[in-house]
């Protein structure tokens, strides 16, 4: 099971490589996605607290990288965390998220992307339920797609 300390290593020592890369130009993404999708993904966007439709939907499924369709979470891992993104608790595959250190803002916060073609997809905390992993992956919905 990952653990926070875990994706602590990653971020500072490299990730896990993924199954396959994807890899365009900032050019090529603007024409396959739409504003929103690119600003969030491509420009390391945040979309506004409780906008998204994905943040209630629970129904059996899988969620996937809105950009390259890489499967990154479960919805047996997705839970309510009132924070106002989808939040789930682990990816589905320990090497399909990467992880960066992100000191924007004036915040220490651990950056997560799609390990197959770098999309910006928000970040993870160590404040997720501790009947499971301990970890909330904090979602933007547009960098998702269910399937």
């Amino acid at each position: 099971m990952l653990t926070f300390n875990d994706i602590l290593k990653l971020a500072k020592n490299g990730n896990k490589a993924p199954k396959k890369r994807v890899e365009k130009t900032l050019e090529e993404w603007k024409e396959l996605l739409t504003e929103e999708e690119y600003y969030i993904t491509r420009e390391r966007g945040t979309e506004p607290g409780m906008s998204s439709g994905l943040c209630h939907i629970y129904e059996p499924g899988k969620y996937a990288c809105v950009c390259c369709g890489t499967i990154l979470f479960d919805s047996n891992s997705k839970f309510e965390s009132k924070s106002g993104w989808p939040s789930f608790t682990e990816p589905v595959k320990d090497n399909v998220i990467s992880y960066f250190e992100d000191n924007g803002h004036s915040m220490n916060r651990i950056e997560v992307r799609c390990s197959t073609c770098d999309a910006h997809l928000g970040h993870v905390f160590n404040d997720g339920p501790q009947e499971s992993t301990g970890l909330r992956f904090c979602v933007n919905g547009i960098a998702l797609k269910k399937v």
